[in-house]
């Protein structure tokens, strides 16, 4: 199920809610509803993979756990803050973009015979400022609509 709060007149952030899935198109078309067409496939891509770790390595794909997501466009700047249920996990230090803005994304890169963690290194490609709770649950991302797209994807 999915619930939906849209951002009402004189409010500034919306509301998706939906139990943890795979399951995913829905939600994007929403959350992308009114992101310029020349943004949408990175942040899709982006997003996807936010979603993915809050419903799959968050809840557990568990079902009776939700996923929240809050967004907003302020001065510029979209807003997604990604929320799940799940124990959390201990963010490294360097799992903020705001501490260096200049640290190369490919350094979230996991060893090559990994089969998990590229996770890192997609959402600082894609949103200028990543950042997540002390607790691990929440992730706040944010693409500024000044810059320009740093991840080129093909159609």
């Amino acid at each position: 199920m999915i619930t939906i709060s849209l951002r009402p007149t004189g409010r500034n952030w919306g509301t998706i809610s939906f139990a943890s899935t795979l399951y995913l198109c829905p939600i994007l078309d929403l959350l992308l509803a009114e992101i310029p067409v020349k943004l949408q496939a990175e942040l899709r891509l982006g997003l996807q993979e936010a979603l993915v770790n809050a419903a799959k390595h968050g809840n557990n794909l568990d079902p009776s756990k939700t996923v929240v997501v809050r967004f907003s466009l302020i001065d510029k700047q979209y807003w997604w803050v990604i929320s799940d249920q799940g124990h959390g996990f201990t963010p490294s230090s360097t799992c903020d973009v705001d501490v260096d803005p200049d640290i190369d994304p490919t350094e979230y890169l996991p060893p090559d015979e990994s089969e998990n963690g590229r996770g890192m290194c997609i959402l600082h490609q894609i949103f200028d400022q990543v950042q997540w709770n002390r607790k691990g649950t929440e992730l706040r991302l944010c693409k500024h609509l000044e810059n320009r797209p740093k991840l080129a994807l093909l159609r």
